[in-house]
């Protein structure tokens, strides 16, 4: 018989809080023991609600894209242009620094040859759309808004895992660094546009 409170979306919530407390590398390093250990079972316990660690996981990514996903609407949304484009950015980083964890969580793309990747595949497509909706202004075609956003997610999130993990060691405000990485994109992005 199932233990009284535990679901799989309560242990889905328990690992979100772990890697919530753990830092930015918490989602690679999540254990069914952690999870079970908060909820004082024992881990074969856990398996009555999830399959593997895998899957939980994949519930945690999936929240995780869908919590990201709402952050970059809810930064984005009436913006256009330019202004779209600061704002995507900065909500990526706010994301970033908020949740660590989870934002690392929601870099995780699922595999389209394996059936269980289907949620996340297609919450990672709302990300995807929400992204794409900020660059419209810029009148890309379907292959270069392609190359357009992947030039511009590697851009911040690189930005992003160096000032987690300590990387910026010069002295120099990150924020204005920051702003003259995103200074730099826009001008890429209408350079882009025009070829």
């Amino acid at each position: 018989m199932p233990r009284a409170g535990l679901s799989r979306k309560a242990l889905t919530e328990t690992a979100l809080a772990i890697i919530d407390e753990g830092g930015p590398r918490a989602f690679d390093n999540l254990t069914l023991a952690a999870v079970a250990a908060k909820h004082g079972v024992s881990t074969p316990s856990l398996y009555k609600h999830v399959g593997s660690l895998a899957d939980l996981r994949r519930d945690v990514a999936l929240e995780s894209v869908r919590a990201f996903t709402r952050a970059l609407s809810r930064a984005t949304v009436g913006r256009a242009g330019a202004d779209a484009v600061v704002s995507l950015a900065e909500g990526m980083r706010a994301f970033a620094e908020g949740t660590p964890a989870r934002y690392l969580a929601a870099q995780h793309a699922g595999d389209p040859d394996e059936p269980a990747d289907a949620a996340i595949i297609e919450a990672s497509a709302e990300t995807f759309e929400v992204t794409t909706s900020a660059l419209r202004g810029y009148d890309f075609t379907p292959d270069r808004a392609i190359d357009a956003i992947r030039v511009f997610r590697s851009a911040i999130h690189g930005f992003v895992l160096l000032e987690l993990e300590g990387g910026f060691g010069l002295p120099r405000d990150l924020d204005i660094s920051f702003d003259a990485l995103v200074i730099m994109l826009v001008r890429g992005l209408e350079e882009l546009a025009r070829d």
